[in-house]
């Protein structure tokens, strides 16, 4: 083959390293974006974290609202007072610091009366409850588990029983039922002296019931709902009616046939309304009154108020990493100066204005999206869900002249703060339903209009989905019965057979 040169037109999309910085950027999260600059503060010389008003040259990035005022030891006019002003403390406790050593004497070595925190419970039995660390005890996550051996370890059982209540706790599910039947935790108990019969597992079970929350350890919702009445103070009115019902005439209840629950009780309606408003009152699950979820923190990106009947968009000042570069060291960098150290410097002071110039466009980028998706979703802020629009990134990339990805990554992890609560910035994007008009109507109203048909419902006769769904038509909403249910499910409302009430 002839060896020949060709010349050809045609395009490439090369991504600098600068543009590569801005897209992992706008990416990230407010959590995620201060790790980032905590990890480029170590690591870059010329970046600093600003704690005041600095007085640099350079470039940096400030939150919206400054800290104005006089700062702890300033005088009225807010400058610091001079030397010849009289202070009432420094003049009334002064320490002759010719007169103390350089070393105190001390009788003891400091490791020997110093602890560290501990992050967990205290275990031994007689530490004092004044070095409890709450807080630290507050950022874990309750569990159920947790906290039925907190009660098993201030409860009085002999070593064979606190091993058979250990195991029974472990069957115990997140819901306070427990999972296991009674032979199964026999045989896993083969391994200690001496055979475990099921009446002293069985008793042992009984003590675990009796702990906190009512209702826990139960094998079934029938003796979940005993537990919990038998729990109740004997004055409680109604109570032998609705234990006799819960114990005699479950499947009646289970089965919402209120006449023959009348007739068995022998009472008329108004008696029943009332022992049944007594059953309703108890928890089916009593494991979830307990278990707890590790906080989880949200850090809203933007601010949305409204101000003389407009909605105003501002960025949160908290979630602008307040960062600069360093005055002292960019001043060290020498334009003709090609040795090491000035090499070194110089690299990093333009990697410094490079990541700045990224932040600053991140902030515009998100504050540009925001407005945006306010404008376009002007009517949920003032009227609520039902009124939301339908919205694709499309609506918003072509206004702004930015991609769909761009969009999307904008809309990742970045939360509102608005007058109705805080969303992330997807929750404004959802799909559409068409109208009988030719219109559409988006889920996230369709969603409020079911939420408010069930919640305005009669409990007697509660609303199936083919009737949600030919209410939602009249209004002029065509939606199918399937999608009626997908959106009650999404919501957590259960089918209508479980939401009859007797009275």
């Amino acid at each position: 083959m002839k060896q020949s040169l060709q010349l050809r037109l045609g395009q490439q999309l090369t991504m600098t390293p600068q543009l590569q910085q801005a897209i992992r950027l706008l990416q990230l999260s407010v959590l995620d974006l201060r790790e980032e600059m905590q990890d480029a503060v170590e690591s870059n010389p010329m970046l600093e974290l600003e704690e005041g008003d600095g007085e640099g040259g350079e470039p940096q990035l400030k939150p919206l609202n400054n800290e104005v005022g006089p700062r702890l030891g300033d005088n009225e006019s807010g400058d610091a007072p001079a030397q010849g002003d009289e202070v009432s403390q420094d003049s009334e406790v002064r320490v002759d610091q010719e007169q103390m050593p350089a070393e105190l004497p001390v009788d003891a070595d400091w490791d020997s009366v110093y602890e560290s925190p501990s992050s967990g419970p205290r275990e031994q039995a007689g530490g004092d409850a004044g070095d409890t660390d709450f807080l630290a005890q507050r950022s874990q996550a309750n569990t159920l588990y947790d906290h039925l051996m907190w009660q098993l370890n201030l409860s009085r059982f002999s070593d064979t029983d606190r091993i058979i209540a250990t195991a029974l706790i472990d069957a115990i599910g997140e819901d306070g039922y427990l999972a296991a039947d009674l032979e199964e935790i026999c045989q896993g108990l083969s391994d200690l002296d001496g055979e475990v019969e099921a009446d002293e597992v069985e008793a042992v079970l009984h003590r675990i019931q009796s702990f906190d929350p009512p209702g826990v350890g139960a094998r079934g919702p029938q003796e979940c709902l005993l537990l919990q009445l038998r729990q109740l103070p004997p004055q409680t009115p109604h109570l032998e009616q609705a234990t006799r019902l819960v114990e005699d005439y479950f499947d009646l209840l289970a089965g919402q046939v209120p006449t023959q629950i009348r007739r068995k009780l022998k009472v008329d309606e108004e008696t029943l309304g009332a022992i049944m408003r007594l059953i309703r009152s108890l928890a089916p699950r009593p494991g979830i009154l307990v278990a707890d979820e590790a906080p989880q923190y949200v850090i809203p990106d933007v601010i949305v108020t409204k101000r003389n009947d407009h909605w105003q968009v501002e960025l949160n000042p908290e979630a602008m990493p307040r960062l600069r570069i360093n005055a002292d060291y960019a001043g060290l960098v020498k334009r003709a100066d090609s040795s090491d150290d000035n090499t070194f410097l110089r690299n990093h002071l333009q990697e410094a204005r490079w990541l700045l110039k990224s932040l600053q466009s991140r902030h515009d980028t998100l504050l540009r999206v925001a407005t945006s998706i306010v404008e376009q979703q002007r009517a949920f802020f003032d009227y609520g869900e039902e009124a939301m629009k339908p919205l694709v990134l499309r609506d918003i990339a072509e206004p702004l002249e930015m991609h769909e990805s761009t969009i999307s990554r904008v809309t990742t992890q970045k939360y509102m703060y608005t007058p109705r609560g805080t969303f992330e910035f997807k929750y404004f994007f959802s799909s559409h339903v068409g109208t009988i008009g030719g219109g559409e109507c988006s889920a996230t109203a369709i969603r409020a209009l079911i939420k408010k048909l069930v919640t305005a419902e009669n409990g007697k006769k509660p609303l199936s989905d083919s009737k949600l769904a030919k209410i939602l038509e009249e209004q002029g909403i065509n939606v199918a019965r399937r999608t009626v249910a997908k959106y009650r499910e999404a919501l957590g409302i259960p089918p209508s057979n479980e939401r009859k009430r007797l009275m």
